[in-house]
C-alpha cells in the first residue's frame, strides 16, 4: 500500500506541475507540436492505435510541426491506474504486495522525451515506474533521423532508428509491441508460452534502417544484441531467468499499403533470427529462434463518426533448443510455438470504442519448458495451448479538437475489459495439475489512462 500511495502521490504531482506550469517549454505533446487534434493521429484520439496522418508522422521521425517557430523541449507524461477482479483467487496473492483478489494499483507513470529534437531527428523515449514491481524502467526508445528524396521520379521516405525492442519501430498495430490489447492487467494470470520477438522489450539495444518508397513498399532491416548485465541492471530490466542473445540478432520487415477514398490496408510481413545463451549460460552452445510473423490490416476512415477496423497477425517460432536439451531445460530439441491474433473494432464518433480480440498459441509439448507443479501457471500436460478471448468498451471524452489551450495538454482514456479464457498452459480443466481450470483466470479489467 506504501508503494501504491507513492506512485499516486509522483502522479498528481507530476500532472499538478505540468498543468500549472507558467513555462510553455515545460509539456509540448505531439498534438502541440503539430497543431493537430489527438484525433487525427489516432483512431479514438488515443494512442497507441494509429491512423494513416499518425503513422507518417512516426515514419518522418516524429519532426512535423505546424509550420510555427518551434524550440520546445518535447517532454510528456502519462499515469494509468486501474482494478482488477479474476473469477477465482489467486491463493498466493496476485503479486508480491497484493492481495488474492479485487486489486487496485497505479499500473504505470511514464515520462516521455517525445517529439522533435531537430528538423530531421526526433525521439521516442519512455521512462516508467511500474506500480505493479515498484520499480522504475526504462522502457520503450525509439530514436529517428529521416528525411526524403525523389529518385527518378519516385517518391522516397528514409531513416535510421536506434531503439530497445523489436517492433518498436513499426508503423502498424499489429506487431508485438504495439498490439492490442493496448493496456492489460500485471495482475492476472498470463499463459506461458510466449515468443522470443515479444520478450526482449529493453533488455536489448539495435540499429534498423527503413525505406517507404511511393506510400506502398515499406522495407526495414537491422539487427539487435543483448545490453550488458549491469546496464540491464542500471535501467532495472535484468532478469536471470531471459535469454542472452549470442551476438547479433538480424530483424526485418516488409509490408505494402493503400489508402484509397477513405480506405486503408496493409499487409506484410516480418521476423527475427537468433542464437541465444538460454538463462545467459555459456558452455552449452545456444539455441537457435527463427520468427516468422505475417500482419493484415484494414481500417475505414472516410467517416470519422464511424470507424472500423480488422488486423490479423500470424506468427511461428521455430526452435532448435540444442543448448536447453543439454542443460536439463527443454524436453525436446526442435520444436514450434504458433500465435494467432485477430481483432475487430469499432470507433463512434471519435470517443466510444468497441474492440473485439482473439488470441491463440499452439505449439510443440514440453514438460520441461512448460512444466507441471506450479500453482496457476503450472501446465498438467506440458502443452502451450491456450485460446481467450477479450471484449473491451473505452470511452474517451477529449482529443477531437485542436481550438484550446488546454486540448493540447491532456487527454484521458477509459475502459473496461473483460478477458475469457477458452483453455490455459494445455487444458480447460485442471490445468495446472492442482485443480484449476481455465475459466478461473477469466478477469475483468477497469483502468484510467492518463496522458498530459
Amino acid at each position: 500500500m506504501i508503494a501504491i500511495k507513492n506512485a499516486m502521490s509522483l502522479g498528481v504531482g507530476l500532472l499538478v506541475f505540468f498543468l500549472i506550469s507558467s513555462n510553455a517549454n515545460a509539456l509540448p505533446s505531439f498534438a502541440r507540436q503539430t497543431g493537430y487534434a489527438c484525433s487525427a493521429c489516432h483512431v479514438q484520439s488515443f494512442g497507441p492505435n494509429l491512423t494513416t496522418v499518425g503513422r507518417n508522422f512516426k515514419l518522418n521521425g516524429y519532426t512535423q510541426t505546424d509550420g510555427k517557430n518551434y524550440n520546445l523541449i518535447p517532454l510528456s507524461g502519462m499515469i494509468r491506474g486501474s482494478y482488477t477482479h479474476t473469477q477465482h483467487d489467486q491463493p498466493d496473492g496476485a503479486a508480491p504486495r497484493f492481495g488474492k483478489n479485487d486489486n487496485g494499483t497505479i499500473d504505470e507513470a511514464s515520462v516521455f522525451l517525445a517529439g522533435r529534437l531537430t528538423s530531421k531527428i526526433g525521439a521516442f523515449v519512455q521512462g516508467t515506474y511500474d506500480g505493479v514491481e515498484n520499480i522504475g524502467v526504462l522502457d520503450n526508445t525509439d530514436i529517428r533521423f529521416a528525411d526524403h528524396a525523389d529518385v527518378a521520379g519516385q517518391k522516397v521516405v528514409f531513416g535510421l532508428t536506434a531503439n530497445n525492442n523489436p517492433t518498436v519501430t513499426d508503423l502498424w498495430n499489429t506487431t508485438p509491441t504495439w498490439g492490442f490489447p493496448w493496456s492489460s492487467s500485471s495482475l492476472a494470470p498470463t499463459q506461458s508460452a510466449a515468443n522470443l520477438i515479444e520478450s526482449l522489450g529493453s533488455q536489448v539495444i539495435g540499429a534498423t534502417a527503413y525505406m517507404m518508397l511511393n506510400d506502398f513498399l515499406y522495407v526495414e532491416a537491422g539487427g539487435y544484441t543483448s545490453l550488458a548485465k549491469n546496464a540491464q541492471k542500471g535501467i532495472s530490466v535484468f532478469d536471470a531467468e531471459q535469454p542472452r542473445l549470442n551476438g547479433g540478432a538480424p530483424y526485418w520487415r516488409i509490408a505494402l499499403q493503400k489508402d484509397w477514398n477513405g480506405h486503408y490496408g496493409a499487409v506484410g510481413a516480418y521476423g527475427m533470427h537468433a542464437d541465444v545463451n538460454p538463462q545467459r549460460i555459456a558452455g552449452a552452445g545456444t539455441d537457435r529462434y527463427d520468427d516468422f510473423g505475417f500482419d493484415l490490416t484494414y481500417q475505414y476512415l472516410a467517416n470519422p463518426v464511424h470507424i472500423y477496423e480488422f488486423t490479423a497477425t500470424y506468427l511461428r517460432e521455430n526452435r532448435n533448443l540444442n543448448a536447453s536439451s543439454a542443460l536439463g531445460l527443454a524436453d525436446k530439441v526442435k520444436s514450434n510455438l504458433d500465435t494467432v491474433r485477430i481483432r475487430a473494432g469499432y470507433t463512434f464518433q471519435q470517443t466510444y470504442g468497441l474492440n473485439l480480440f482473439y488470441n491463440q498459441t499452439t505449439g510443440t509439448s514440453d514438460t520441461v519448458i512448460y512444466s507441471f507443479g506450479d500453482p496457476i501457471s503450472g501446465s498438467r500436460t506440458g502443452n502451450p495451448l491456450s485460446q481467450a478471448f477479450i471484449a473491451e468498451a473505452s470511452f474517451t471524452p477529449f482529443g477531437k479538437t485542436n481550438n484550446s489551450v488546454m486540448s493540447t495538454f491532456v487527454n484521458l482514456r477509459i475502459a473496461a475489459q473483460y478477458v475469457h479464457n477458452f483453455k490455459f498452459n494445455g487444458s480447460v480443466h485442471n490445468y495446472d495439475g492442482l485443480g484449476r481450470n481455465a475459466v478461473n483466470n477469466d478477469t475483468f479489467y477497469l483502468n484510467g489512462w492518463l496522458a498530459f
